[in-house]
């Protein structure tokens, strides 16, 4: 039988036409490089959009996930499995909170934290503590709930009436956080990082003020750490070094080592707001997804790549200013671990576009800025080969 052809002709054919695919189709991965179909090597500065922490072929994964897969893929929440609980056990350590519930991607983790915050907030007597807020310019996830949460029009334009009860703060605008949370909110969706939203981070005295004013009216924050967790700012969770102290955590992207995984962690202000049938999920905290998990922690500690992110971060950075002040293209640059946005000075995807041709894989997000976000095992070389195609980008425009 000859094999299905995998083109954009045949793409078009088979699917809804969400998805801006690259004109490549990839047949595996090498560390930090995607392979096409032709052969072709792609240095991937995207990771799966942040989700190939180890890049590609890391043997520790591959074997934890087989030896799980000779065992048991599925049994369903109705059974306790060995890897769930050693999962959830390094979620605690690693967080200090009290609870963890497991589903299969980012935005199901915001989804269960909505209902997770509504609930809570029901116990106070208050019939109108329902209020969830969000800051401008975040991206929380495209189901309905976490769709009402993201600001930006493109995700939301046609699927009105969003959620009720939601509402958006000003990005590190402070007084626009007092004018806006009550006795009526329930929870305040954050980004430390925002990653869609082209690497911003929440400034200190705007985290600071938030939580003085939990303290006041008595609701909760819940850090949306799915693309800027798991080590990927230089510590485990973004929110670390800002002190922030969230009542929820979301996780996903890298967790599950590329298999679909998320959890919502959660202190013990919400340890037992949920009950029996309040919420679930079949697939959430698959055996193999969890084992795949614990090989991703493990490997994330054993080989210092919190260490690496910081390393190879400052040093994309430092590269990056050394472009800046040569290329009038270049307008602004932000880091943060092995987060980084470049703003550019007409739409990203236009350069995306280009490095594509010289076989580098970037992304073009909030219009123009250039964002990377490379498996956390890249090393020196590696980036280099980045700045120095960027470099050719930039001057072969330049010239034109």
């Amino acid at each position: 039988m000859t094999p299905l052809p995998v083109t954009q002709e045949t793409e078009q054919r088979l699917f809804f036409h969400n998805y801006a695919r690259l004109p490549i189709a990839v047949t595996h991965g090498e560390g930090v490089w995607l392979v096409s179909d032709d052969g072709t090597r792609y240095l991937d500065m995207i990771a799966g959009i942040g989700v190939n922490a180890l890049g590609y072929g890391d043997k520790r994964l591959v074997d934890a996930i087989s030896a799980q897969a000779e065992k048991l893929i599925h049994a369903s929440n109705l059974f306790m499995m060995q890897p769930q609980f050693e999962l959830a056990e390094k979620l605690l350590a690693l967080s200090g909170l009290s609870k963890v519930f497991f589903a299969n991607s980012g935005t199901e983790a915001i989804e269960a934290s909505i209902k997770i915050a509504r609930k809570w907030a029901g116990q106070f007597g208050n019939p109108d503590k329902k209020e969830v807020l969000s800051l401008s310019n975040c991206f929380h996830g495209r189901t309905y709930g976490a769709m009402s949460l993201t600001a930006k029009p493109k995700y939301v334009d046609g699927f009105e009436p969003l959620l009720a009860g939601t509402g958006m703060i000003n990005f590190n605008d402070i007084s626009d956080l007092e004018e806006r949370v009550s006795d009526k909110t329930a929870a305040v969706f954050i980004e430390i990082v925002q990653g869609e939203g082209g690497i911003h981070r929440i400034s200190q005295p705007f985290i600071d003020r938030l939580k003085e004013l939990r303290e006041q009216y008595n609701f909760l924050i819940v850090a949306d750490d799915i693309q800027a967790g798991c080590g990927r700012t230089g510590t485990f969770f973004s929110y670390t070094p800002l002190n922030a102290e969230p009542d929820l955590v979301c996780l996903a992207k890298p967790l599950g080592g590329g298999l679909p995984l998320s959890a919502v962690i959660g202190s013990d202000k919400v340890a037992d707001v949920l009950s029996y049938g309040n919420h679930g999920t079949t697939f959430g905290g698959n055996p193999v997804a969890c084992a795949a998990g614990i090989a991703m922690i493990n490997a994330i500690h054993d080989d210092k790549l919190m260490e690496n992110a910081e390393t190879i971060g400052r040093y994309l950075n430092d590269e990056m200013q050394k472009l800046a002040a040569k290329h009038l293209q270049i307008l602004d640059i932000r880091q943060y671990g092995l987060m980084i946005g470049i703003t550019v000075n007409k739409e990203a995807k236009y350069y995306a576009a280009k490095a594509l041709l010289k076989h580098v894989l970037v992304n073009a997000t909030s219009v123009n800025v250039i964002r990377l976000l490379p498996p956390l095992t890249i090393s020196r070389e590696e980036a280099q080969h980045c700045i120095a195609t960027l470099d050719e980008i930039f001057t072969e425009e330049g010239a034109e």
